[in-house]
């Protein structure tokens, strides 16, 4: 009761005071506040409650020390884990390389070809390698009155030696050529007289020679090459080239010192196929020494070679002499990466010619060769080259050559008055002759790896001559072409192609006249006309050291001429056989 009499209480004096307050508020007043300094607060130190406060307790307890021990019991186990083991990769096996294999075949035209090859290290310094070819042909070819038998045997050995800062070898060989001056046509001559020709022509050719090189010396190499050859005519010849070298540094360069010793010595037994008689016989006697100091520099994208060649050149059977300079420069400038380098340069040299290369040239020459050097006043050229795509280069060059006594193959005169013992003076033999030559010449050449097992490739030679003596330049084409293709099909079957042409060319034929000078021989010019030959090859690999292969050449069947009067052989086709072993 009490209770609810104090709860009426307040609420009677809570209305009152609202009552009150509300009455109050009508008159408030208003009241100004003046303030005389800018409000500034301060901020205290703040002090840091220790975490483990300090007990001034005067009752501290004390850790009691507690000891651990472990109580073992030994547990008998059985388990024993196996060892792992490595996964392995499976390898693929490295192809064995033999180092000597041997190759024959036999074809049509009684076709005969045999090669071997060996390579035998002695020891990790030492190797010897040992090659044999033999290609020869029985043949007959249809049209020419004399036989064309012909056959090429050639043996070479090398040896070297390679040290850590010296490296030597040497190398000796033998060859053997036999060809036939066949080059009259059927009934031009009376049977009589066809069969006391003796128109076999043999060559011999024995060479030796030697190299040495250094590193981290001035004197960088030296090689050495000597050769004698001779044929059946009793004529030959001998010569020895010596080539040392020398780096010295210039600054930030390198200069380099090329020497060069070409002695050339050799007699014809026979004087020249234009004179009635077949004496005097014909010396000759060639020094050439020089030296050619050059500079190369090298940039980011500019290659540069700035060199001179220097000549003295001497006529030892005529003791006369001649001092030659000739330019070397060379220069390549990468204008877009691979896509695009451009190069050229200026070149010149006085060029030892000889019986053994005019052969190589064209083996049914005469015994009867003026032999003279030829003054390549210079050969500049200009060029791009590039690739155009990874698999897909090119190169475009033109060229412009100034020769002096540039030798040029022409048909030797008839002239049945000879009595030499070999059947060469009835117009079926080649002489050389030397005209100062200015060559204009445009090369294009364009090259395709459809695939590391297909290859592509393509070239174009355009040449036009200009010579002192206003003739044509003898037996010179003035377009040649080639292309060739290369395919490996999968692992067993590869074969291959090449197709070439070679453009017209000039010839003279003449006859003599006893006591008749010869240019008033009796003169009629010829035109070869132009070929084109296709050759093409397929083989088989059995296994990995047995193939057989077969060949087609002239495919085609043409019974052109590739000198005046010397027709080639028709279609022709060689099986063989191709084993690889080691010795």
């Amino acid at each position: 009761m009490h209770k609810h009499i104090k709860i009426s209480i307040f609420a009677i004096l809570g209305f009152f005071q609202i009552g009150l307050a509300q009455d109050d508020k009508k008159d408030i007043g208003t009241e100004t506040v003046t303030v005389v300094k800018a409000y500034a607060p301060t901020i205290s130190d703040a002090f840091k409650v220790k975490s483990m406060p300090t007990l001034n307790d005067s009752i501290v307890l004390q850790k009691k020390p507690i000891n651990y021990s472990i109580f073992s019991v030994p547990v008998v186990s059985t388990f024993t884990p196996a060892k792992g083991k490595a996964s392995g990769v499976k390898k693929t096996p490295p192809e064995k390389i033999y180092n000597s294999y041997a190759s024959v075949g036999l074809g049509n035209y009684n076709n005969a070809l045999v090669d071997f090859y060996t390579s035998s290290a002695l020891n990790r310094d030492e190797r010897l390698d040992l090659s044999l070819n033999h290609h020869s042909s029985r043949g007959e070819i249809d049209g020419t009155a004399l036989d064309n038998v012909f056959y090429n045997t050639k043996l070479d050995a090398n040896y070297t030696k390679k040290d850590r800062d010296l490296s030597w070898g040497a190398n000796i060989g033998a060859q053997h050529q036999l060809y036939n001056w066949y080059g009259i046509p059927n009934g031009y001559y009376t049977e009589e007289t066809v069969n006391g020709i003796d128109e076999k022509q043999n060559y011999f050719n024995v060479f030796a020679g030697g190299f040495v090189e250094v590193e981290d010396s001035f004197f960088k190499s030296v090689n050495l090459e000597v050769r004698r050859f001779w044929d059946a005519t009793k004529s030959g010849e001998n010569r020895a080239v010596l080539k040392p070298a020398f780096e010295f540094p210039l600054g930030d360069e390198l200069l380099t010192l090329k020497a060069k010793v070409d002695y050339l010595g050799g007699k014809f037994e026979n004087g020249q196929v234009a004179n009635d008689s077949n004496i005097p016989g014909i010396d000759y006697s060639h020094l050439q020494a020089g030296i050619n100091p050059n500079i190369n520099i090298l940039g980011d994208d500019l290659s540069l070679n700035l060199g001179v060649n220097l000549v003295y050149g001497m006529d030892l059977e005529n003791s006369e002499g001649n001092f030659y300079i000739y330019p070397t420069i060379t220069a390549s400038y990468r204008l877009l990466d691979e896509v695009a380098i451009a190069y050229g340069g200026v070149e010149g040299e006085l060029k030892q010619n000889s019986f053994y290369n005019f052969v190589e040239e064209n083996p049914y020459v005469s015994p009867t060769l003026d032999i003279q050097p030829t003054d390549q006043q210079y050969d500049a050229y200009i060029g791009l080259k590039g690739q155009l795509l990874p698999n897909l280069s090119y190169n475009l060059k033109g060229s412009y050559t100034a020769e002096n006594r540039k030798p040029l193959f022409i048909l030797n005169p008839e002239n049945t008055s000879r009595t030499d013992e070999k059947g060469y003076f009835y117009g079926n033999s080649f002489q050389v002759f030397y005209d100062d030559v200015k060559t204009l010449g445009v090369f294009g050449e364009l090259n395709v790896d459809v695939n590391r097992n297909f290859s592509l490739g393509i070239n174009v030679q355009v040449n036009d001559y200009d010579t002192e003596t206003d003739n044509p330049a003898w037996n010179l084409p003035g377009l040649t072409a080639s292309t060739f293709m290369d395919y490996q099909i999968g692992e067993k079957w590869f074969l291959g192609a090449n197709l070439f042409y070679v453009g017209e060319r000039d010839d003279l034929y003449t006859v003599a006249s006893p006591g008749t000078l010869p240019e008033n021989f009796t003169m009629e010019a010829k035109t070869l006309e132009s070929y084109f030959d296709a050759n093409a090859h397929i083989g088989y690999r059995v296994n990995k050291q047995l193939s057989v292969f077969a060949r087609a050449n002239n495919i085609a069947n043409q019974n052109y001429m590739r000198w005046n009067n010397y027709q080639v052989q028709g279609f022709q086709v060689l099986a063989g056989a191709t084993y690889k072993f080691d010795l």
